[in-house]
């Protein structure tokens, strides 16, 4: 498996530098700078895979390409953004990036409601409270129709946790759920984020689900020509929010997709957090089941609650069976080797990390702190490590 590491750019506080100290030998990284639906050049991509490249790495995974929200609602902007996202989607190719990881989330992209929980040995951790979303959704938000999103019961606890906020504690829960995260296509002020919402109205999950249908059929026939692996990135948390409609957040969103294009590079991002945070869902079965079209992985965990609120853990701490799910990958890693693929080496990264010692007090992209992802990293290395030798011989 890749051991690869997430960079922002030339402005994460994270650099490449430390990238390498922490082991990682792939970098999974965009063109952040321009993110505002324009082709990315040859050029432009040239550039910043030298930059890394000269760190002592290579470009793993491209992650992400934003898909523009006319694409998701498939409207009369659709064929701009489209035909640019093609366009940069074989720039990648003629560059050599091998990955490219995409989401299809709509307005909003991974969403916690708290950005510095504590955890029990003193890091911080990100959570996302299912009553604390409600509280904003119903009586900060006001979005209309929002009372039909949930059950009566945890409107009541959601009403009681908003009258108990102060407006700094209120403020501060409307930056953790909107506040540009990375990834999204920009920052959202309130009214903007209700206006945003108020555009998917009159689009159902049938009607996202065929969407994200026709943007593949314009896209992996791309990634073909160019020697590009797709892997979608799941939903996050996988259910919806706002009321929105979210269409890949289990097995048969997955199965719907592959089957929608049937061609080996039209893949998944295995996020094991992601998926991981659904009841239900089961990543070593899932990892099993779809291992030919697993690009790419993003290894995390978490621990559910029975609400569907879930605080992210250490990575060998949670519901998700990390050995049991990097077996499994491991398996199609021999598997691919055994049938002369290219792509036999996974590329994976540790996915967030808590905000550990005296990274807490700096500043850093929320879940992508270096000490956590260290921590995290040299976990999962060990975890490998172990499954070569028990499985394989390998090491021994």
């Amino acid at each position: 498996m890749l051991e690869s590491w997430r960079w922002f750019g030339n402005n994460d506080p994270v650099t490449l530098s430390h990238a390498r100290q922490a082991g990682a030998r792939g970098i999974v990284t965009a063109l952040h700078h321009i993110y505002d639906g324009r082709t990315w050049s040859v050029d432009d991509i040239l550039t910043h895979k030298a930059t890394i490249e000269r760190a002592g790495m290579v470009w793993s995974v491209c992650e992400s390409i934003p898909v523009n929200s006319a694409i998701k609602l498939r409207n009369d902007d659709w064929r701009q953004y489209v035909d640019s996202w093609k366009d940069s989607l074989a720039n990648l190719g003629r560059a050599g990036i091998p990955v490219v990881c995409y989401n299809f989330m709509p307005v909003v992209d991974w969403t916690r409601t708290n950005l510095r929980y504590p955890t029990e040995t003193g890091g911080l951790a990100l959570r996302f409270d299912m009553a604390d979303f409600a509280a904003y959704d119903l009586f900060v938000l006001k979005r209309r129709a929002a009372e039909d999103s949930y059950q009566p019961e945890l409107i009541k606890v959601a009403r009681q946790r908003f009258e108990a906020m102060s407006d700094e504690e209120i403020l501060t829960l409307e930056t953790n759920i909107i506040a540009g995260l990375p990834g999204k296509e920009g920052t959202h002020t309130r009214e903007g984020i209700r206006a945003q919402i108020a555009s998917f109205d009159d689009i159902s999950s049938d009607d996202m689900r065929a969407n994200l249908v026709e943007f593949l059929k314009e896209i992996v026939p791309v990634a073909v020509e160019y020697g590009v692996r797709l892997g979608i990135h799941p939903d996050d948390p996988p259910f919806s929010l706002f009321g929105l409609p979210r269409v890949v957040s289990h097995s048969e969103d997955i199965e719907a997709i592959l089957d929608a294009v049937d061609h080996e590079v039209n893949g998944i991002t295995l996020c094991a957090g992601s998926y991981g945070s659904r009841t239900g869902n089961d990543l070593t079965e899932m990892a099993t089941r779809f291992s030919s079209r697993v690009h790419f992985a993003h290894l995390r965990n978490v621990k559910k609650e029975a609400d569907g609120s879930f605080i992210e853990s250490d990575h060998l701490d949670g519901d998700v069976n990390m050995v049991s799910l990097i077996s499994a990958l491991r398996r199609e890693e021999q598997r691919r080797m055994a049938a002369g693929r290219t792509d036999s080496n996974i590329p994976f990264r540790p996915d967030h990390g808590h905000l550990l010692i005296d990274d807490q007090n700096k500043a850093v992209n929320p879940g992508y702190s270096c000490i956590g992802r260290l921590k995290g990293l040299a976990e999962l290395r060990g975890v490998i490590a172990a499954v070569d030798q028990l499985e394989y011989g390998i090491g021994t």
